[in-house]
């Protein structure tokens, strides 16, 4: 009996070594299929403007958001003191979700992926036009392999502080975990 239950251990373990052994890396990143897009869109301050206008965006659907109907958003827009420009990652405004920023100088069109960490996520970041910035989402809970981020580069188009209202460019890498910045399908 015992000899049988031995040779059944040894068996089962090698068909589970076989298994992993099929699945090179069950947490690789599953292949890319959204491509990637630059958008032009316009965010308004979350203080001294309309309700109905969007304040912020969320990088998984790329989507301007009004914060009166969802707080499930990885950064929006206001201005503080002086008019200066900010935008400010969910834990800067008190949400959870661990979102960040991350001013850079590269020129916007040069970068080709967004880093893995250094982003500011309990802090507003100050903009300025021609600034642009690295944005992490919330760790996304749709992902298949596991609860990754998306990523995104952004340049700040133009501030016009009588609306109350920035503009910028966007692109959003909405494959889960990848962090390739470029127009079409991300490479792996």
């Amino acid at each position: 009996m015992r000899l049988l239950f031995m040779r059944l251990a040894l068996a089962g373990g090698v068909a589970a070594l076989s298994l992993v052994a099929a699945c090179e890396d069950p947490y690789a990143l599953a292949d890319a299929t959204n491509p990637n897009r630059v958008d032009t869109l316009s965010l308004w301050a979350l203080s001294g403007t309309a309700v109905h206008l969007p304040s912020a965006y969320v990088l998984a659907t790329k989507r301007a958001v009004r914060t009166d109907q969802t707080a499930t958003f990885d950064f929006a827009f206001d201005l503080g003191p002086g008019d200066e420009a900010r935008l400010l990652p969910t834990d800067a405004l008190r949400l959870t979700g661990r979102s960040g920023l991350l001013l850079t100088t590269a020129p916007f069109a040069s970068i080709k992926s967004a880093p893995d960490g250094g982003y500011v996520d309990s802090s507003a970041v100050v903009v300025t036009v021609g600034s642009v910035l690295f944005a992490r989402s919330r760790p996304d809970f749709t992902c298949v392999v596991a609860t990754l981020p998306y990523y995104a580069k952004l340049h700040i188009l133009a501030l016009d502080v009588t609306d109350r209202r920035v503009d910028f460019e966007i692109l959003t890498d909405s494959n889960c975990g990848y962090r390739g910045l470029e127009p079409g399908i991300p490479p792996r």
